[in-house]
């Protein structure tokens, strides 16, 4: 789903414009960024919690000549399922 699918799916179903689901859609997103920085995770009761990890360091290999390269340590977001999505699959 693009986010452009999801804009138009909120406006049907809300009755809001296209233009309104996407300034609420923008306003929740930008919220979203605002807890994880903040607080480390974002849960979102009845689907699931976005949480900050630390990936450690690690050695790859460059794809083109195969050398090995340091990756440095760095922090990504990570998505855990609530139990009311688990069991919707």
């Amino acid at each position: 789903m693009t986010k452009a699918e999801l804009i138009a799916g909120m406006a049907k179903q809300t009755g809001l414009t296209k233009a309104d689901a996407e300034r609420a859609l923008n306003a929740f997103l930008d919220l979203g960024k605002t807890a994880i920085k903040r607080e480390g995770r974002l849960p979102l009761a009845g689907f699931g919690t976005f949480v900050v990890v630390d990936r450690k360091a690690r050695t790859g290999r460059n794809p083109q000549t195969g050398a090995p390269i340091q990756i440095r340590a760095s922090k990504v977001v990570r998505f855990r399922p609530g139990k009311e999505l688990k069991e919707s699959l």
